[in-house]
């Protein structure tokens, strides 16, 4: 009989299995309870043999005649090809889970070259690991991914969707790079969210407010805010030392008092913390130097600059933990909107304003140069860092006193 799906459709379950045959050696088995399998009798090195290539309706009628051609095609070449079935079977068992891919990348990939390392274990494990874990990695298709995203973008987190593509796109390449995949499902798959990119700057008054906003963390009297601010006093200096330094609040959460030089106001940033694997030197103004007495004062002996309230000093204080400061504080604060990456780009934002270069100011963001310029420019800027620094310091505090004391900043500038 020639197959077709009306036919396959009305082959019925009876007390005992049974074969029907359509010609070549390709049969449907039908078993008591109705289950239905695509079968293969065949003989190879003049011995009989079968071999069940799946079952239906899972592979089709169409599917069943393709695997049926490939083995034909396969004895005309003198090969078993319930060999290679079985072979491919095992090989399929060996073949890597999601969950086993994730590790792996975690592990070669991300730890030895991210800082940010746990920020992809936690992106993999909350949207990756818990919907594809058992899986294996080589059958997860574009269209996987694309339910993946949406399904982030569904619950309200549309930019999160975003990084976990870009997360899980990395991983995949590692995957192909490992000869783990045979290619990447993320291929042309496009971020689901626009990025809108933040130009958030503080202005005068705003500085102004929240500067006597974190002054007054911590205080058991001369609170006058309406609504109490709920936030560490490790949490208000570390905005405010972020604000002075214009770093990253990564670095500057991260940071330990035996980067700190008090005598030579530097404070140095080791490699294995800077975003380019560079150490970076950060002048502290007078300001700074200031601020971070009573940073000590508040740190006491633990050997971070912000430790972590929960940790007795052992751990530092989190990013995440002063991201949900600030988001908890924006109204007791009296301003809205802003993130602590916005300190940063204020600080760099009046410094070219006030007359200093932005190559001076690249230099104090520490961003990622690229080129040969790059390459040959060993030259610190250390002394231009230190003035342009300083004058921000000098501004800060005309902003916080309304008083001019004077020039802001020396008539100096390089690049």
């Amino acid at each position: 009989m020639k197959f077709t799906d009306r036919k396959i459709k009305n082959l019925k379950p009876k007390s005992e299995r049974y074969e029907v045959w359509e010609g070549n050696g390709l049969g449907v088995r039908v078993t008591p309870k109705g289950v239905k399998s695509w079968v293969f009798m065949y003989r190879f090195q003049e011995k009989a043999r079968r071999l069940t290539l799946g079952r239906y309706p899972k592979m089709t009628v169409a599917e069943a005649h393709s695997e049926h051609g490939k083995a034909l095609l396969a004895l005309e070449k003198g090969i078993d090809p319930g060999k290679v079935e079985v072979e491919k079977r095992r090989e399929n068992r060996r073949a890597p889970t999601v969950k086993m891919l994730v590790d792996e990348y975690i592990e070669k990939w991300a730890k030895p070259r991210k800082r940010s390392w746990k920020k992809d274990q936690s992106t993999l494990d909350r949207d990756v690991v818990s919907e594809w874990g058992r899986r294996k990695a080589k059958d997860i298709t574009r269209r996987d991914v694309v339910i993946m995203l949406d399904g982030i973008v569904e619950r309200g987190a549309p930019i999160q969707a975003n990084r976990t593509l870009a997360v899980v796109r990395k991983m995949f390449n590692f995957a192909v790079s490992r000869d783990i995949m045979a290619s990447n499902p993320c291929l042309q798959v496009k971020p689901p969210a626009p990025e809108n990119q933040r130009n958030r700057t503080l202005s005068a008054d705003e500085i102004k407010i929240l500067w006597k906003a974190l002054d007054l963390v911590g205080l058991k009297s001369g609170n006058d805010q309406e609504k109490p601010i709920s936030m560490s006093k490790g949490t208000a200096l570390a905005l405010q030392f972020q604000l002075l330094t214009a770093q990253r609040k990564g670095e500057v959460a991260a940071a330990e008092w035996s980067e700190i030089d008090i005598d030579g106001k530097v404070w140095t940033i080791p490699a294995e913390k800077s975003k380019n694997n560079l150490p970076h030197r950060v002048p502290l103004s007078p300001q700074a130097v200031s601020l971070l007495e009573l940073i000590k004062k508040e740190s006491k002996k633990s050997i971070w600059l912000f430790p972590s309230p929960r940790g007795q000093g052992q751990k530092h204080i989190l990013e995440t933990a002063i991201d949900h400061a600030v988001r908890l504080n924006q109204e007791p604060i009296g301003i809205n909107h802003w993130v602590p990456h916005d300190l940063r780009r204020t600080a760099a934002s009046i410094m070219t304003s006030i007359g200093i270069s932005r190559l001076v100011v690249s230099k104090i963001l520490n961003h990622v140069e690229s080129g040969i310029t790059a390459v040959y420019d060993r030259h610190s800027y250390d002394a231009e860092k230190r003035n342009a620094l300083e004058a921000w310091g000098r501004k800060l505090d005309q902003i916080l006193t309304g008083e001019n004391k004077g020039d802001v900043i020396p008539i100096h500038k390089a690049g």
